[in-house]
């Protein structure tokens, strides 16, 4: 391939601002030092960049998963959440002599179906004032 042009590497990257962002992101790791899949023939680095996305030499799907971990700042980690959630307004007992507190526990899907049994509020038709109210 002597020349490579947009429409060779659209058909791997649909967006245009995506081949951009992808192909940027592949020339900067060339340049410092990432070694490239393809000969270079003399170009720069955002040319071996577009022909390694054109030969399919390079997944796209992996540079942007490889761009977006070099953009993030913070990573968060996911940690398993607890089994099972205090109920609230539990039966337990504290008295001054007593150090230990006692819970009752609840999983998650016991409290949805706690909150789905609870209805609003009862509306009230206010009362009507009569006629000779108003003075007061």
């Amino acid at each position: 391939m002597a020349r490579v042009t947009v429409e060779d590497c659209i058909d791997k990257v649909e967006n245009r601002f995506d081949l951009v962002l992808l192909a940027s992101h592949r020339a900067r790791m060339v340049s410092s030092g990432a070694p490239i899949t393809i000969e270079r023939d003399n170009d720069k680095n955002p040319v071996v960049a577009l022909r390694e996305i054109a030969d399919e030499t390079i997944s796209p799907g992996d540079l942007k998963e490889d761009l977006i971990h070099t953009l993030q700042k913070y990573v968060e980690v996911d940690e398993p959440e607890p089994e099972s959630v205090p109920l609230i307004g539990a039966s337990g007992s504290v008295d001054a002599d007593d150090t230990e507190v006692t819970a009752e526990r609840m999983t998650e899907e016991e409290l949805l179906k706690g909150l789905e049994g609870l209805a609003p509020p009862e509306e009230r038709p206010e009362p009507e004032s009569e006629p000779g109210d108003e003075d007061m």
